[in-house]
């Protein structure tokens, strides 16, 4: 588990653009039950999610079409919630950061780490917003 003191701003870098924090299973439960579109991102302390990860999930939300609820789990920290967001995500392996979007409750597009690092953050971003226009 990371210390709440290098969180923190890794936290309040989604959360200050509205991504709502899930920190129990429950949470991310009750989320995924919204009608609607719900993306989740898997948020994680790596380099890749500070460079590509963050910024791309705030960016992709300057599109006309943008999900209905916008939430985030920490990997390494908000343990039950990240086993309940990616028990979602089968049949994805676990990865962080990732980002799932979700319609109904209903997996409809998933972004791998693998498709995260080593892209620029307005490419990552893009994905999305094809994503968005497609289901929300």
């Amino acid at each position: 588990m990371y210390p709440e003191e290098l969180v923190k701003p890794m936290r309040n870098d989604l959360a200050s653009a509205g991504f709502q924090e899930l920190y129990t299973s429950e949470a991310v439960e009750n989320a995924l039950k919204q009608e609607g579109t719900t993306l989740i991102v898997v948020n994680s302390v790596c380099g890749c999610a500070a460079a590509n990860a963050r910024p791309a999930a705030k960016l992709s939300l300057q599109n006309d079409k943008k999900p209905d609820h916008i939430t985030t789990v920490f990997a390494g920290v908000d343990t039950e919630a990240v086993n309940a967001a990616r028990a979602a995500m089968v049949p994805f392996p676990p990865s962080s950061p990732s980002m799932a979007l979700f319609k109904n409750g209903e997996l409809v597009h998933m972004i791998e780490r693998h498709h995260i690092e080593g892209r620029p953050a307005e490419m990552i971003a893009e994905n999305l917003v094809e994503a968005y226009n497609e289901h929300c």
